[in-house]
């Protein structure tokens, strides 16, 4: 698939990106602007917020517009959506990234619920708030523009010991699969990326898990995606980045899903992983 330029491709003039201080996401941002297009970014109000601005500030001077937008994605009030929908309403945005998320690692039975619950609104909820929000302002308008999810390889796994984080990348892609069908002939493209693990600070609080530091040797630099990532937008609902992804896709074409996870859970007690985490 040949590369894509958003903002010809939609006559579109803004972009939002969740998380988009770091990581995928600020490649994301980086990307975008260079495209032409102004983009807001939704993320924790944090020093990586504020560096993240400033630097993309000083590089594209008054040629594009930076928006930063602070907000805590995993509040389960969803009040989040109001500050997002009140700091965008006075601009058209075409191009939606739902990209924030965060992944708890260990055993589900040991995390505090709390913490599962702010991860669920985090990874999935906030993006299902979001794109409601959008895609109805798009065809109120009747503008053409795309919602994009950064899912993961991790969404068409069983992933032990980070149970929520497959669950919910899971939901993304499902989510995307189903908007999607509706969406495309009113002029607007979804697509679910499913990239394989990134070299960036996304696993830095992650418990040293043997299955992740094996899949980490295959990792990617977050500058090498958004080009790939915008590849597939309005061509397929889903796309695979990298050898885990794809492998892991293909691997599910030989196996059956429910199989695949009944095996695993015979055999669980003997990783290391399960060892370390009991």
């Amino acid at each position: 698939m040949p590369a894509q330029n958003l903002r010809k491709k939609y006559g579109a003039t803004w972009a939002l990106v969740t998380g988009g201080s770091t990581g995928i996401g600020r490649s994301l941002a980086e990307a975008l602007l260079d495209q032409g297009l102004n983009v807001a970014i939704a993320a924790l109000d944090d020093e990586a917020l504020v560096e993240t601005t400033k630097a993309l500030r000083e590089r594209h001077g008054a040629k594009r517009e930076v928006r930063a937008i602070a907000v805590n994605l995993g509040d389960r009030s969803g009040g989040y959506v109001d500050v997002i929908a009140r700091a965008m309403e006075d601009v058209d945005v075409q191009c939606v990234f739902n990209n924030a998320g965060f992944m708890l690692t260990g055993f589900f039975d040991k995390q505090p619920l709390e913490k599962l619950n702010a991860n669920h609104e985090c990874n999935a909820t906030s993006a299902m708030r979001i794109t409601h929000v959008f895609v109805t302002r798009m065809l109120e308008k009747k503008l053409r523009g795309c919602v994009v999810f950064t899912s993961s390889a991790a969404a068409c796994q069983p992933t032990p010991f980070s149970a929520l984080y497959g669950a919910t990348k899971a939901y993304v892609s499902s989510f995307a699969a189903n908007i999607g069908v509706e969406l495309k002939s009113r002029g607007v493209d979804v697509c679910a990326v499913h990239p394989s693990p990134v070299a960036s600070r996304f696993y830095d609080n992650a418990h040293k898990l043997d299955s992740l530091n094996f899949f980490m040797k295959f990792a990617v630099k977050p500058e090498e995606l958004p080009t790939e990532m915008f590849r597939p937008i309005g061509r397929v609902l889903w796309h695979d980045v990298g050898a885990v992804a794809v492998g892991f896709r293909m691997l599910l074409k030989l196996l059956d899903y429910g199989f695949f996870a009944t095996l695993i859970s015979r055999f669980a007690h003997f990783m290391g992983d399960y060892k370390k985490n009991v």
